[in-house]
C-alpha cells in the first residue's frame, strides 16, 4: 500500500517552499502534499506519531527514505496489528534493514499501538482525543525557519497526556513534530507557496 505516500516532486525550480524542504524531492513532496496538511484518518495519525518517534536523533529525510519499509514492516501501520506483535515480530523488525533497527523504538511503537487502541475506545477515535491540542484562536505566521519553536505549551501538554497514557518516545519535541505533521499547526512560512494567509 502506498496510497499515503505522495508522487516525488519533479520541477525543482517550482514555487517558493519553506526551507527545510530544500531541493530534495522526497522533501519537497512531502512537504507539499502532507505536512501541515490536517490530518484525521486513525491510522494515519498512528503511522504519524510512530515515525516522528523512529524520527528522534535522526533526519528526517532519513525516515522519508524508509518509510514505504516502515508500512510494510509495521503492517499498514494498523494499531490493532501492531499492538499483538510478539516477541518473533520484534526479532523479524530487528533484521530488516530497510527501518531504523533500534529495539527501544521497535518496543515503544508496540506499546504506542496498545495505548492507541486504549485511547480511541475511550474517545470514539484517536482523532477525537488528539486534537483537543490544537491551538486555540489564531498564530503569527513564522516568517522564516528560525521563528518556528521546537515545543509550545500545546506541545507539552500533549507530551504530558499521552505519557501519563502509557505512549513513550513521545517528548515536547516529538510531540509539536507530529503535531506540524498532521496539521495541528500549520507552520509553513510566510514566503511559502503553501501558506494560507
Amino acid at each position: 500500500m502506498t496510497g499515503t505516500i505522495p508522487k516525488m516532486a519533479t520541477n525543482s525550480d517550482g514555487p517558493r517552499r519553506c526551507a527545510w524542504a530544500g531541493s530534495d524531492l522526497l522533501m519537497a513532496a512531502y512537504h507539499d502534499h502532507e505536512w501541515g496538511v490536517p490530518c484525521h484518518d486513525d491510522r494515519q495519525l498512528f503511522e504519524r506519531l510512530v515515525l516522528e518517534g523512529f524520527q528522534a536523533g535522526l533526519s528526517w529525510s532519513t525516515i522519508l527514505r524508509k518509510r514505504e519499509a516502515f508500512i510494510r514492516a509495521f503492517d499498514w501501520f494498523d494499531p490493532a496489528v501492531v499492538a499483538a506483535y510478539d516477541v518473533d515480530d520484534i526479532a523479524r523488525l530487528m533484521a530488516d534493514p530497510g527501518i531504523v533497527r533500534n529495539r527501544l523504538k521497535i518496543e515503544s511503537a508496540i506499546t504506542n499501538a496498545q495505548a492507541f487502541l486504549s485511547t480511541r475506545a475511550e474517545f470514539g477515535s484517536f482523532d477525537a482525543y488528539i486534537w483537543q491540542f490544537a491551538p486555540r484562536g489564531t498564530r503569527a505566521r513564522p516568517r522564516t525557519h528560525a521563528d518556528i519553536p521546537a515545543t509550545t505549551a500545546e506541545s507539552d501538554a500533549m507530551s504530558k497526556a499521552l505519557k501519563q497514557r502509557g505512549f513513550r518516545f513521545v517528548g515536547s519535541t516529538i510531540c509539536y513534530a507530529f503535531m506540524q505533521s498532521v496539521g495541528l499547526v500549520d507552520d509553513h512560512t510566510a514566503d511559502c507557496f503553501r501558506a494560507s494567509g
